[in-house]
């Protein structure tokens, strides 16, 4: 059986997708495939089917293919089916001529094209976007996009079948920059999962996605380099702690941030390091110190030049600005052990290469947390262009500086320097918000304190920063307005969920 949280390139899939037809009769891909959608779509639809009236768009390829072998298996179950060609049926490949052929020998009907505008004006129960697959090359233009776009009006559940028309499958860009992307409220995909289904534009269009691997043989299926986030990758280090413990054993962090002005970034992020478990939390600011936090009296507040860099762990960045004293403290921060660099850390190694080098030369591996403007700073780009590819650039983040990258966003990406990459589906717009940054780079700093390795540590930080999000937005908290430091508590509870009883809170993969 396929593990599902493997994400495949496109290139990597047709590979696969060659040697598995190789040994199979002509069709039992896209037979497979239209069973397996036929079984997801009877579960969007009211009960009996007969109650049902599904649209099927099939366009010219084999994902059209698809969708034919999908109004096959569904006039099969009773369904009343209408299919949408947007085909022409001499140019279409032989196992997709195929489906074609058993799709007009059972009853459905055929639309005519050229009524489009009234077909797409009645109601439906369900739309299914068999229109482009994954070999989408240019955008969706013209009388197609036009389609899309009414498909996109439609008051109904939408199954995109493998990924939604117009999205592309490795980046989850939408194809073209006026290019238009159905939007689904379901995903079906085939043989393995896709990046471009959890990042960037994917989450957006996707909507909830499931795997059909149609039976394809393991031998065929090749360790993939990209993962998604999930629990098991970093379950290792949840444990329940021990009654002969005491602050020592979970670590100090130290904070260096805090400039005029922005000594809120630094109070967050220590907050959040400290009710994820570190022992001891030192706040340094490059300002005037606060006597103490008000909330938080447990904190511990002095100069920046007071935090030392055999603190066992050290966040440098929330906060910091990019003064000469600012400058001069990042530089002795890459000196420490356990390193997490964020917001104007990462702005000053993108202007001074000498500290960009020393980082890079590091024996352990920093940990990162750019978001898109910042990982352009660094590789001297637009973030335009990290987010053309999002792999890519946290991939070439990581090799280049020697580090753990966590590139922040919709579908946030963790790489490392080897390019082993995990993809993020955990969250949601509700961290859009001022803070939120700082509150993952406490909690980045706190699971090092506590002897996570800083692979494991981004992981789990990322995951529970969005699970606590997502949790917040179900229990009504948000998107809009739910602020920053509202996730830390939730962010603790979810911590203590997965460590204290050994099972996953909802949400988990």
């Amino acid at each position: 059986m396929i593990n599902h949280t493997f994400l495949y390139t496109v290139a990597e899939l047709r590979e696969i997708e060659r040697a598995a037809l190789a040994g199979l009769p002509a069709g039992t891909l896209m037979q497979r495939s239209g069973q397996a959608a036929a079984e997801v779509a009877l579960k969007l639809i009211p009960d009996p089917p007969e109650a049902a009236k599904v649209l099927v768009i099939a366009g010219p390829g084999n994902n059209g293919g698809d969708a034919l072998e999908t109004a096959f298996r569904l006039a099969h179950a009773g369904v009343r089916v209408l299919v949408l060609p947007c085909l022409d049926a001499d140019k279409l490949p032989p196992d997709a001529q195929q489906a074609l052929q058993r799709a007009k020998n059972v009853p459905l009907q055929f639309a005519d094209p050229a009524r489009r505008e009234d077909i797409l004006s009645s109601n439906y129960s369900l739309v299914i976007d068999g229109l482009f697959g994954i070999g989408l090359a240019r955008p969706i233009e013209g009388e197609l996009a036009d389609l899309v776009a009414r498909i996109n009006q439609l008051d109904c559940p939408v199954l995109a079948l493998d990924v939604p028309s117009g999205l592309d499958a490795d980046t989850g860009n939408v194809i073209g920059k006026q290019g238009v992307t159905v939007r689904a409220s379901h995903t079906i995909t085939f043989i393995g999962d896709k990046p471009g289904l959890h990042t960037c534009d994917g989450q957006d269009y996707a909507g909830k996605v499931s795997v059909a691997n149609l039976h394809v043989d393991e031998r065929f299926l090749h360790t993939s380099h990209a993962r998604l986030n999930d629990v098991a990758l970093f379950a290792e280090f949840l444990r329940p702690r021990s009654r002969n413990s005491h602050k020592g054993t979970y670590g100090d962090v130290g904070i260096i941030g805090g400039a005029p002005g922005m000594a809120g970034a630094a109070v967050l992020a220590g907050r959040a390091a400290a009710k994820c478990g570190a022992g001891r939390v030192f706040i340094g600011f490059l300002g005037e110190p606060l006597a103490y936090d008000n909330a938080h009296p447990e904190l511990m507040c002095r100069r920046a030049t007071h935090i030392g860099i055999g603190t066992s762990v050290l966040i440098t960045g929330p906060g910091l600005g990019t003064s000469n004293i600012a400058q001069a403290l990042l530089e002795r921060s890459l000196s420490a052990s356990k390193l997490v660099l964020d917001a104007d850390a990462l702005n000053l190694l993108a202007a001074f290469p000498a500290l960009a080098q020393k980082l890079a030369e590091r024996t352990e591996n920093a940990l990162m947390t750019p978001h898109p403007l910042e990982a352009a700073r660094l590789l001297g780009t637009t973030a335009a262009e990290i987010q053309r590819d999002r792999l890519a650039a946290a991939r070439q983040l990581a090799s280049r500086f020697n580090a753990v990258v966590a590139l922040k966003g919709s579908g946030t990406v963790i790489a490392r320097p080897d390019g082993e990459a995990v993809v993020n589906a955990t969250g949601n717009p509700a961290l859009a918000t001022a803070g939120s940054g700082d509150v993952l780079s406490g909690i980045c700093g706190a699971l090092l304190a506590q002897h996570w390795p800083a692979w494991e540590a981004a992981l789990g930080s990322v995951w529970l920063h969005g699970h606590a999000a997502d949790i917040l937005v179900e229990q009504g908290s948000g998107p809009i307005g739910l602020t920053a430091s509202e996730l830390i508590p939730a962010v603790r509870l979810a911590l203590n969920q997965l460590a204290g009883n050994g099972r996953s809170p909802r949400g988990a993969h």
